[in-house]
This record gives C-alpha cells, structure tokens and sequence, in this order.
C-alpha cells in the first residue's frame, strides 16, 4: 500500500472510489450507520475472512473502519501478520460524521440498533446499580459495583474493553451467515 496506515477523514473521502473498506465493528454497529460501501466483517471473524481479504488486497487497497479506530487499529495488526497491508481510518465513523461526511444506514424493518458504546454503558450503569441495591441486602455485593468501575478505569488506560468483547458475542451482535457470506462474496468479486 502507498498510503500510510492512519488516514484522516479527508483522504479517506478523497480516495473513497478506489478502496476497499472493511468496517470491523457489530452487525449492529454497521446497521447503525457506515462508510459508503463498507462490508461488514466483524473484528471477530477477520480470520475467517483472511482468503477473501488477501484476495481484495491483491487488486486494491484495504482501509479498516470501526467506531473510534481501536478495533481497526487490532484488525489491521491481524492482517499484518498475514502479510496483508491495510490502512485504517482516524477517528473512525465518529471522525467521519464530524467531518461532515454522511454514513449509510441499510433498509431494516425494525428499529435502529445500539452501537456497542451505549450498549456497555447500558450494561456498566445496571451492574454498578446493582451492585449497590444488592449492597444494602449485603456488603459485598457493593464488589460487584467496584468491579465495574475498575474494568471501566482498566479499559481507559489499555483502550480496549473486555465488556464489549463479551456484548460483541451477543445474538443481536452477531453477523446473520447470509450476511457475513454476501460480504465475503463481494470481496471476491472485487
């Protein structure tokens, strides 16, 4: 690849037409709002996906994309390994709207999806209140809230989160085969 490994919105605007980008974030994440002509292949089946990738790559650039540019940054390691260069989008989507760019939302009948940040703070608020209701039953219980804050702390400081990776596992995050399939097709026939 001649481009360097972090893009700015701009570049990645600019060069749109001639990439290949694959957003590594949730099924639910993706629906939620994506780059033009992103396929979804979730950071969790990146090694499935390796054939097709190399594949892709062989005929054009990479660029990576997630929320704020964590999990790509992992993705990107990922395909290092496997001799397969890519660059990834600084800021991610988040960059990408600020800048003014537009995201797009496939057709779905049912309501739109949680993006996995407000899925963890769901998940973290109702642990740590429970944690502090079940406290005033017994003390202890109050460990489950102060578990929470130190995973939230721990999670600031690496940049990662073993909460979202659980919530990632859930079914409504999980890729629909028919659909994790259509992007490995699309990425063949690139």
């Amino acid at each position: 690849m001649t481009t360097p490994h972090a893009l700015s919105a701009h570049q990645v605007h600019a060069r749109l037409h001639e990439l290949t980008v694959l957003d590594v974030r949730t099924p639910g994440e993706y629906a939620a709002g994506h780059l033009p002509g992103a396929l979804n292949i979730p950071l969790d089946q990146i090694s499935r996906a390796l054939p097709a990738i190399r594949h892709a790559a062989g005929r054009g650039d990479i660029l990576v994309v997630c929320a704020s540019g964590a999990r790509s940054d992992s993705a990107r390691g990922t395909l290092a390994e496997h001799g397969i260069d890519t660059a990834t989008l600084a800021g991610g989507t988040g960059a990408w709207a600020a800048s003014g760019h537009g995201l797009r939302h496939p057709e779905r009948a049912s309501r739109a999806p949680w993006g996995m940040e407000r899925q963890v703070r769901l998940t973290a608020g109702a642990l740590v209140l429970t944690g502090l209701g079940l406290g005033l039953v017994h003390p202890a219980f109050r460990l489950v809230s102060a578990a929470v804050a130190g995973g939230l702390a721990y999670s600031a400081l690496t940049d990662s989160c073993g909460m979202a990776a659980v919530l990632a596992k859930l079914p409504h995050n999980r890729p629909r085969r028919g659909d994790l399939d259509a992007a490995l097709a699309a990425l063949l026939s690139r």
